[in-house]
């Protein structure tokens, strides 16, 4: 079941792949107080380059951070953030309303614990407009 859903911004960073980098970046973030609250990231192919995509809890602190240090390119996106049951099928609730109202997934990344009740699920949609008025109206009451 669906428990919250929020707009959000993420910040992608577009880094040298080489080791320690993102050791450094989540350090220098949490030196100046800054919680990264969802993160993903991949190698580009053929390249020597990687795309972190962070959610933080002040993304106008992080943007300057990372400006300040020079890891990288920068681009901010508006993304959905959802909290669901941790539990098997609760993925399919939100998959299952977005394929009926005809909106595509363009990527997703999620992270949970055994310790927690929830599931946070970041994504970005053919249209997150509508896509989060779409889950906003099926969040439990």
């Amino acid at each position: 079941m669906l428990k919250k859903a929020a707009m959000a911004k993420q910040i992608s960073v577009t880094v040298i792949n080489k080791i320690g980098v993102l050791d450094i970046m989540a350090r220098y973030l949490a030196d100046r107080g800054i919680n990264i609250e969802a993160i993903a990231g991949y190698e580009i192919p053929g390249s020597d380059n990687a795309v972190i995509m962070l959610v933080v809890d002040d993304t106008r602190r992080a943007v300057e951070a990372i400006k300040e240090r020079d890891f990288g390119s920068i681009e901010e996106n508006d993304v959905i953030m959802l909290e669901l049951d941790n539990k098997p099928g609760a993925l399919k609730t939100i998959t299952g309303l977005l394929a009926y109202k005809g909106v595509n997934i363009r990527y997703i990344y999620a992270t949970t614990s055994r310790d927690t009740w929830y599931v946070k699920v970041i994504l970005s949609t053919s249209d997150n407009g509508k896509a989060f008025i779409t889950l906003r109206e099926s969040v439990a009451k």
